[in-house]
């Protein structure tokens, strides 16, 4: 017996919306089967709460920390110099790759040092920042500065260099302006790789935060996970760690919707 086209094709989109909707629920069962485990490696190795505290407890202590306020005002801390971090380090990326995208002379006077300063790790250099500039919080947001600047920078380099060359004539052919091409060719080009670079700019400052905080801080999510080390309370070191997470996630999720905004007329149905 033959099908026709238009049930087949119903059929076909009726197993495309059970697929896509399945595929929301991967997440969720996966953290539960991940906390599951967690459960029972911590119930059957019989390890004492210190060393690996079950999930339940994990749970109790972060109910005690959001109650008294606790989490609350690290949390803040942690989320305001990681935000701000994030905006300058960003700006002087887009600056600093804008510069160097239009000129070769200047890309080798400042290329070395660019990369030399990516050979010393963030967490060997912290300690020193902190001598010098104290454990405020300037500090940190230099310390997320200088995590979030380079992968920015080179995104940013990237998407312009990456402008067709054709389209560069056609400008000039036009007699734009140096800021008519920025606003009308190169900014529009370059878009997709930089917010490609600014996803990956948004977690690290998160961690560029935290090390700010471990190294010297009396706030913070950072300085939380001193204290639960310093005092054995491995419940709140989970607590604090799976708060950082959900910042990275959030923060991550906010240049996704900002991308997808800005990228909108990728997606529009172009005239024939």
């Amino acid at each position: 017996m033959e099908v026709s086209i238009p049930n087949a094709l119903r059929a076909l989109q009726a197993k495309n919306r059970l697929f896509r909707r399945a595929r929301l629920f991967l997440t969720p069962i996966s953290m539960i089967l991940a906390l599951v485990l967690w459960e029972l490696v911590a119930r059957i190795a019989n390890l004492p709460a210190f060393i690996l505290p079950t999930p339940g407890r994990v749970f109790e202590r972060f109910i005690q920390a959001a109650s008294d306020g606790t989490l609350l005002r690290h949390t803040l801390a942690t989320l305001l110099e990681v935000v701000l971090g994030l905006i300058t380090g960003t700006v002087l990326a887009t600056f600093t790759g804008y510069w160097i995208a239009r000129s070769r002379m200047f890309e080798k006077l400042i290329a070395p040092y660019l990369v030399a300063s990516q050979a010393i790790p963030i967490v060997a250099i912290a300690p020193l920042l902190v001598i010098w500039f104290g454990p405020g919080m300037g500090t940190k947001v230099l310390i997320c500065s200088l995590i979030v600047f380079f992968p920015v920078l080179v995104n940013t380099v990237v998407g312009l260099r990456a402008v067709p060359e054709d389209l560069r004539t056609l400008m000039r052919s036009l007699r734009a302006t140096r800021l008519q091409n920025l606003k009308y060719l190169e900014i529009p080009a370059a878009l997709p790789v930089f917010l490609g670079g600014l996803r990956i700019g948004a977690t690290l400052s998160v961690i560029g935060g935290v090390i700010g905080e471990l190294v010297g801080s009396n706030r913070g999510l950072g300085f939380l996970i001193n204290v639960g080390r310093g005092q054995f309370d491995t419940a709140l070191v989970f607590v604090a760690v799976f708060t950082l997470v959900t910042l990275a996630l959030a923060l991550y999720g906010l240049v996704m919707l900002l991308e997808k905004r800005l990228l909108s007329w990728q997606n529009e149905p172009q005239e024939k």
